[in-house]
């Protein structure tokens, strides 16, 4: 698809954005004006619970409506990124993922949704990903199956600029682990396993009985089924999601009270009636003032909720003790998951010493702490808290999720995560709570966590499936910076620095609510002048308003930042400042523009040296500046390009290079100093380790990643022939 292509196929996303938008500002005006007119608390109450429902189910059916109208069902065809066929398939893929029934995966009603947009789902299922399958019509799941947290099985993938569509078959009691990933043309039979941290390449298929693990995924002795059955029957499973329903019926309209309401407030109604208010002091003084109350309202009120609520809900729940599902007590474990884990506080805490007292003050045991200054990274996770613990001197980076949580298709249980004391965790790592591993451990970047064997200490694993390698290495040795007392010292000053950082991160996100709420009152005055085509055109700007805010923000870190490849202690100014990097900017927002040429502008704008028609449909890049990525590469769902590392208390980055036309699979992560040749293809979920140097034309795969000669031979041949690309509506 040449350049005029990918012009045409931007601009209707963008058309698609604006009309979109703009139906939901007009929706949204109408509806609040008759919420608004109601006489009395009752009546306001009344007439917002049933905005809210028409509201909700509006936004249900709209995406299974489109995906019946724009496709019918799907069926395995490649289709040519940037074409007209692809704004169909882009349209109804973010259609299907902003619909509200996402919100309620692990119940019922998510499975039910599915099975409208055309899964073919047995009773039984319960599915804990979040990542929602696209080509639904494609997906077949037998009774009684469970699908577990962050698993990838979503019908397709991009390859060398095609959506390549195919079909993923589980049979009847199958378990997928935690952070997995299932290719397209993948299949499990019946009873059959996938360990975490695992993966099917496509063509693999785990026969009927068997366990499988690893990335790709090779047959193993080691059982993942952690928790028995429990009597689940039709009334649990039928009573649960219609509680769920109720209490969204009942308290989501409180939302739309309450906005109604201040409204109402004689000052408010005095400020939008003047004609001349926004050319008035008042006016900003008076945003000013709301935009600091909500600031801080809403964060020391979300800190109090999540270290008080949780706490008291945790008393229903006994660790080790099997639970029927959609109960209670089920109820109660969901809501201790989503109260707990709060991002924003992950990313203001993280990678700073006052990590600790956050955690802590959430339930994690880590008494007693060897404070490093980096005990904890932004991303943590965790199904219970109150079961959560760390060895002393223990450092973990991004991304650990601890699995308090096993499940089957009727019953959980939850179970305490212990990390040994003085050891390292790299990114993103899944720990089981049967974890087979102890003190000075070195784990390394998604390493799959062993749950058989003996305790393994003093050693380091690397790996899926693991295999053992030195706990240190002496290159790492010229990083330490001396003895207690001199480590004491910088550890005051990276705290000092840290401190700096936290706050310049409020700061940045005060005044961008400050500047939102000004544009959001604007809109809300002109519209009572000038009619609801301005409430319109103001809905389509917090995009643009994001983006123009941020991007400068986040270039003046980086040219405030030493932004040179380097090896350093994280006692040294040099990684404070690489911390302030990732804590200060809005990191995120680029995800909005996800399979759009509109991502590759962005990261143009942020500093990433990049190619033109490149299609991202969810990479993440760490480094901004230490990336190059070539023309027409295509970078999937979920793939991570990380120019750092850190390994116990040394840090190190370097520049990576990806050449032109290369594919990056689906959860796949590319290491610092990374050079990748022109036309190559990195398997879905593999690491590519720091320093490879990858040539053209070649195809990699696994964790560790290595050259493959050959595709998998499993079932490799019941895959299809090619089909010819649709370029077409």
């Amino acid at each position: 698809m040449g350049t005029a292509g990918y012009l045409v196929c931007g601009t209707l996303q963008l058309l698609i954005f604006l009309v979109g938008a703009s139906v939901a500002a007009l929706v949204i005006d109408k509806g609040f004006g008759w919420v608004s007119d109601g006489v009395g608390l009752v009546e306001i109450y009344r007439r917002a619970v049933l905005f809210t429902v028409a509201s909700l189910v509006a936004a249900c059916l709209l995406p299974i409506l489109a995906k019946w109208t724009l496709i019918g069902r799907w069926k395995p065809e490649q289709i040519r990124v940037w074409s007209l066929a692809y704004v169909r398939f882009w349209l109804v893929k973010t259609m299907i993922r902003i619909s509200p029934l996402v919100l309620f995966v692990g119940s019922p009603l998510y499975v039910l949704y599915l099975r409208a947009l055309g899964a073919k789902i047995g009773p039984g299922v319960v599915i804990f990903s979040p990542i929602v399958p696209v080509c639904t019509d494609l997906l077949t799941i037998g009774e009684n199956t469970v699908i577990n947290k962050i698993s990838s099985f979503t019908c397709y993938r991009a390859h060398s600029g095609l959506i390549q569509v195919g079909p993923v078959v589980l049979g009847k009691e199958v378990l997928v682990g935690d952070a997995t990933v299932l290719d397209i043309w993948t299949w499990m039979g019946d009873g059959a396993q996938l360990g975490h941290t695992s993966s099917l390449h496509a063509g693999q298929g785990v026969p009927a009985g068997q366990r499988w693990h690893g990335s790709p995924a090779q047959s193993t002795h080691v059982d993942y089924r952690m928790v028995g059955p429990a009597p689940c029957g039709i009334v649990r499973r039928a009573g649960y999601p219609l509680l769920q329903l109720l209490n969204v019926a009942l308290l989501s309209p409180l939302v739309v009270v309450g906005v109604t309401l201040l409204g109402k407030i004689p000052r408010v109604v005095a400020l939008m009636s003047d004609p001349l208010a926004i050319t008035h002091w008042p006016f900003y003084r008076d945003a000013l003032v709301a935009s600091y109350a909500l600031f801080l309202a809403s964060m020391f009120g979300s800190l109090l909720v999540a270290f008080t609520v949780p706490r008291v809900l945790n008393l229903l729940i006994e660790p080790d003790k099997v639970y029927s599902l959609y109960g209670l007590r089920y109820w109660a474990q969901r809501v201790i998951t989503r109260m707990t884990n709060v991002t924003a506080f992950n990313e203001l805490f993280g990678d700073s010493s006052y990590v600790v007292g956050y955690l802590g003050s959430l339930g994690y045991k880590l008494g007693p702490i060897e404070q490093t200054g980096s005990n904890f990274g932004m991303e943590v996770k965790h199904d219970n808290p109150y079961l959560c613990s760390a060895g002393m001197g223990t450092v973990v980076a991004d991304g650990l999720s601890f699995i308090n949580a096993d499940f089957s298709s009727t019953s959980f249980r939850v179970s305490r995560v212990s990390l040994g004391a003085h050891s390292f965790l790299g990114n993103k790592i899944t720990y089981p709570a049967h974890a087979k591993v102890g003190d000075n451990c070195l784990l390394g970047t998604k390493v799959m966590v062993p749950i058989d064997g003996e305790i393994r200490q003093n050693v380091g694993l690397l790996g899926s499936p693991n295999f053992e390698i030195p706990r240190t290495v002496e290159r790492d040795a010229k990083h330490d910076v001396g003895g207690a007392d001199e480590v004491r010292r910088r550890l005051g000053a990276k705290n000092r620095h840290n401190l700096v950082s936290i706050a310049l991160r409020l700061l940045v996100r005060l005044i961008f609510l400050f500047i939102t709420t000004v544009v959001g009152l604007g809109a809300i005055h002109l519209q009572q002048t000038r009619g609801p085509m301005v409430l319109m055109l103001v809905t389509t700007l917090p995009v643009l308003l994001t983006v123009g805010y941020y991007v400068p923000i986040d270039r003046v870190c980086t040219r405030l930042s030493t932004w040179t490849p380097q090896g350093c202690s994280i006692y040294e100014r040099a990684f404070w400042r690489h911390e302030r990097f990732w804590k200060v900017p809005g990191r995120k927002y680029a995800q909005l523009f996800n399979g759009t040429p509109f991502k590759t502008v962005i990261w143009r704008m942020l500093g990433v040296r990049i190619g033109g028609r490149v299609f991202d449909d969810g990479c993440v890049i760490s480094e901004w500046t230490f990336t190059t990525i070539g023309y027409q590469c295509t970078l999937n769902a979920g793939s991570i390009i990380q120019c750092h590392s850190q390994e116990d208390g040394a840090f190190k980055s370097d520049l990576t290079t990806i050449g032109g036309g290369v594919t990056l699979g689906v959860g796949a992560f590319v290491h610092y100093g990374v050079t990748i040749g022109d036309g190559t293809v990195l398997e879905a979920d593999s690491f590519l380790m720091k320093g490879e140097e990858i040539p053209p034309d070649s195809c990699w795969g696994g964790n560790p990643a290595v050259e493959i000669r050959s595709q998998p031979s499993s079932r490799a041949g019941e895959l299809p022939d090619p089909v010819a690309p649709r370029n077409a509506a």
